[in-house]
């Protein structure tokens, strides 16, 4: 059985958008992953810890056969690949940061995950990409990710040529 799930994409260290090409070619690349659909890069100012350079996020629409879990290992895996090093500190400078920010319509949370992504609706450097791909999804328990955007500021957020 195949499911429709999104994954927001960003890094902000070394070459951002080379990285964020390899890593969606390397996902799209496996046997239980396609990509059907993905967003423009955006640059993005820091969220949390200001004092960093800016991202760049996107995001891709795949079609997978892997549960909510396996989906997650293959994207901490890819994160491992292109040298993300999970020591902790949230908000700060990365070279990958991949989240599964939905799963069909599942609600689930446990102590390795949580989807829908529970910040989401709060970040347009996720909702930007997002309505790329589909602005009228609905994100279970947060809304629809046009409507959502338009509550959110998004200032500094840039597509990049």
């Amino acid at each position: 059985m195949s499911v429709r799930a999104f994954i927001g994409l960003g890094g902000n260290l070394g070459d951002t958008r080379r990285t964020l090409e390899a890593a969606i070619a390397r996902l799209d690349g496996h046997a239980a992953i396609r990509t059907t659909g993905r967003s423009r890069f955006y640059r993005t100012p820091p969220w949390g810890h200001v004092d960093q350079p800016d991202f760049i996020n996107a995001a891709i629409a795949v079609e997978t056969s892997l549960t909510p879990h396996e989906l997650l290992d293959v994207l901490l895996e890819t994160e491992r690949a292109f040298g993300r090093v999970r020591d902790g500190e949230r908000w700060g400078p990365r070279t990958l940061d991949l989240d599964l920010l939905a799963y069909d319509a599942l609600a689930w949370h446990d102590e390795r995950l949580t989807v829908p992504h529970p910040r989401m609706a709060e970040r347009a450097f996720v909702l930007l990409p997002l309505a790329d791909i589909e602005p009228d999804f609905f994100i279970v328990g947060q809304g629809r990710v046009s409507a959502l955007l338009e509550t959110l500021d998004q200032a500094g957020c840039d597509v990049l040529p």
